[in-house]
C-alpha cells in the first residue's frame, strides 16, 4: 500500500500567490519589502483586498504607493494584525490593532466588517495564519 504525501500547508504569501486573486497584493507586498515578514513563522491574520478591491482605488493613487515602498508598507501593514484570528475569534471583539499600529474597528450587525469594508471569504488558513478577504483597501487614517 503506498502512502500519499502529506501536502504541506502554504505560509500567507504563497496561498496570495497561488489563489491567483490577488495579483495586486502581491505584487504591492513585494514592492513594499513584506514578502519575507508574512513568510515568517507569524502567525498573522490578513485583511486581504482582492484584485477587485484595489481596481476601485484610482491607479493614480496605486502607482504613487508602488513608488513609495515605505507608505506602501504602512497601508499593507494595516492589512495585518498579529496571531492568528479566526472568523468565530472576530466576530467576539470590537476592535483589533493592525502591525500599522492603528485599531481597526470590527462591525458585526451586516455581516462582518472591518472598518466598514465587507469580510467576503472568511478563514483562508495557512501555516503562518489566516487570511479573511475583504472587497475593499483599508486606507489608515
Amino acid at each position: 500500500m503506498q502512502q500519499r504525501a502529506v501536502q504541506a500547508q502554504k505560509n500567507i504569501v504563497e496561498t496570495a500567490i497561488e489563489a491567483g486573486q490577488f495579483n495586486t497584493l502581491v505584487a504591492a507586498v513585494k514592492a513594499a519589502g513584506l514578502v519575507e515578514t508574512l513568510s515568517s513563522p507569524g502567525p498573522f491574520t490578513v485583511f486581504a483586498p482582492n484584485d477587485a478591491a484595489f481596481a476601485k482605488i484610482p491607479k493614480e493613487t496605486i502607482d504613487h504607493l508602488m513608488e513609495n515602498p515605505s507608505q506602501l508598507a504602512e497601508v499593507l501593514k494595516y492589512h495585518v494584525v498579529s496571531g492568528t484570528h479566526m472568523a468565530d475569534d472576530i466576530v467576539k471583539m470590537r476592535s483589533i490593532t493592525s502591525l500599522q499600529g492603528s485599531d481597526l474597528e470590527i462591525d458585526t450587525t451586516r455581516g462582518v466588517r472591518i472598518n466598514g469594508v465587507s469580510v467576503i471569504q472568511p478563514d483562508i488558513v495557512c501555516s503562518n495564519g489566516v487570511c479573511h478577504v475583504i472587497d475593499s483597501v483599508l486606507i489608515p487614517k
